[in-house]
């Protein structure tokens, strides 16, 4: 997916896409800065996960509890999430999203976004 659907650079056309970096973005700035660069784009990506995966799905509530859960954790920036799993567990309910969404989404470029 990665290869196929995230850009070197900028956001993704896709909705699939925008979600898989979305969340290696939140982890590569915990795991390799410690969150010291957070700011509003680090927000917004949070919260473009928690529109698709959430509000966009049809998980389990359980799932959805999870997901949630996740997102909290990792906008806890003050207390950088630097273990894998959490992010692991995300990248897994993206695949399982895209799955179900075989037609790609076009992502609508966020201007706002400059991460």
């Amino acid at each position: 997916m990665w290869g196929k659907y995230v850009p070197d650079v900028g956001q993704a056309d896709t909705v699939q896409g925008e979600l898989l970096r979305a969340v290696e973005k939140l982890r590569d700035e915990a795991q390799r800065n410690g969150n010291i660069n957070w700011d509003e784009g680090y927000i917004i990506l949070c919260d473009y996960i928690l529109l698709h995966l959430i509000e966009r799905s049809s998980f389990s509530s359980e799932d959805k509890n999870k997901i949630n859960e996740n997102i909290a954790r990792i906008k806890n920036y003050d207390n950088p999430y630097i273990k894998d799993d959490i992010y692991d567990e995300l990248v897994d309910y993206v695949v399982m999203w895209s799955l179900g969404h075989k037609d790609l989404i076009l992502n609508p470029k966020n201007q706002k976004l400059h991460r």
